[in-house]
């Protein structure tokens, strides 16, 4: 099952990437971050009272006096409201209610989704300050008094926003239908796949309506099996929109993801690796799920015997932080290599969901410490003594040894090099933690 998406929503200087980072630092735990995957951390996966969700923080929302810059604007807080189960709506008590706080409550009002009023910089204890009445005239309800710098408040917001995700305790059928979320920047030919795929097959069951505004689902049934293509398409042109739409165009993105079994991440072959590439596809990995590199437009690249090959190691360098991704070259215009595409999506589908018994994964534990010994310092040795598979999508592994410290990462490292080689687990990331004796799993 996704989480759901909460997204902190207001005008700048108003201290949302302030709250953001106290709720993910101080009341929420937060899967670990890769280094080097990303450098501006947009989104953090929290938990809170049970509810497991993904918390966003999407910039500020300036209406601007440059041409087109308004209607962007709106363009973009729209898509961050629809993209949401939740929203934090954060104001300012020092500033008060501005013309731009009612432009963004008319917003969240007609999307009909629930909104928390937070009213922050509210640092002083006590009776809340006579100024915070002022926030009721914004129709959306009480505002809750907030101090992201300190804290205060922060606990009973959350607890607002739990009352309206869904319940995650019920278990969810398992579909099988492999769910595809088509992602990366724009103009790289997300919709022309889609496209060619229901286009060529011809076995459209349905399409309905996704989750953001833009995205759409489309079934598709093939030799191959049953899919769901998750297209992201429909990403605003670039204009001069400063670095919203980037912002948002990862939003729409992160909310495929959320959803998705498979993630084909998309490089345009005509113009290599961005940073925004590295976003996506960070994102991707750390939510475990399988990836495949599509590089399309290959038709439309000059090409001699060495032309791949030179692309494909430059890739493997700019995707080096997930080296275990397949990378595939193909044409969503001619359809080049997209039934190789077929058969790589159900491959590493089934590679995330590979589960190994605790017998066969001592065997190789046991052939591996003796291969290489583990790391020794100031003469105490670390001693795994066994290893077990706690969970799938992604394949999550579990060594209990007699001391964390002594388990460097690189033996980490060598130790997944080691599954990889014996079990595959090709186009899936690989989580290894480390338990001293006595902890629980």
């Amino acid at each position: 099952m996704s989480k759901p998406i909460v997204a902190i929503v207001g005008r700048p200087n108003v201290g949302k990437s302030t709250l953001f980072n106290k709720l993910i630092g101080q009341r929420l735990a937060i899967v670990e971050d890769t280094p080097g995957v990303t450098r501006d951390r947009l989104y953090g996966n929290c938990e809170w009272q049970n509810h497991n969700f993904l918390l966003v923080d999407t910039g500020g929302i300036e209406p601007s006096v440059d041409d087109g810059i308004l209607l962007h604007m709106r363009q973009q807080a729209q898509l961050a409201i629809d993209t949401a189960q939740a929203i934090l709506f954060v104001t300012d008590l020092r500033a008060g209610v501005t013309a731009q706080d009612a432009d963004i409550a008319n917003m969240l009002m007609r999307s009909g989704k629930p909104v928390v009023l937070v009213v922050n910089k509210v640092d002083s204890l006590g009776a809340p300050p006579l100024e915070l009445y002022d926030f009721y005239s914004l129709g959306l309800g009480e505002p809750y008094p907030v101090s992201s710098v300190h804290g205060h408040g922060t606990g009973d917001i959350l607890e607002k926003i739990c009352e309206y995700l869904p319940d995650q305790s019920e278990e969810v059928e398992e579909d099988d239908r492999i769910t595809v979320a088509v992602i990366g920047r724009p103009n790289v030919g997300k919709s022309s796949l889609v496209n060619y795929v229901l286009g060529e097959e011809r076995m459209i069951v349905a399409n309905e309506a996704g989750t953001t505004r833009d995205a759409v689902d489309s079934d598709v049934e093939n030799r191959y099996g049953k899919f769901v293509f998750i297209d992201t398409a429909g990403l605003r042109k670039r204009g001069k929109v400063e670095d919203g739409v980037e912002r948002y165009s990862v939003l729409r993105s992160l909310a495929a993801v959320e959803r998705a079994r498979v993630c084909v991440i998309m490089i345009d072959a005509t113009t290599g690796f961005t940073e925004q590439d590295s976003k996506v596809a960070g994102f991707a990995h750390e939510q475990g799920k399988a990836c495949i590199v599509a590089v399309n437009k290959w038709d439309a690249v000059e090409k001699d015997d060495k032309t791949m090959q030179e692309m494909r190691k430059k890739l493997e360098n700019d995707f080096s932080f997930m080296a275990y991704a397949p990378i595939i070259f193909i044409s969503a215009k001619t359809g080049q290599r997209v039934d190789r595409l077929f058969e790589l999506i159900k491959y590493v589908d089934s590679q995330n969901a590979l589960r190994v018994t605790t017998g066969v994964l001592n065997d190789l534990l046991a052939r591996a410490t003796a291969r290489v010994q583990p790391p020794s310092d100031k003469g105490k040795r670390l001693k795994i003594y066994y290893m077990t598979q706690i969970s799938t999508r992604p394949p999550t592994f579990v060594c209990f040894c007699n001391s964390k410290q002594l388990f460097h990462f690189s033996y980490q490292r060598y130790i997944e090099n080691q599954i990889r080689e014996t079990f595959g687990l090709e186009g899936t990331p690989v989580r290894i933690l480390i338990r001293e004796r006595g902890e629980k799993a």
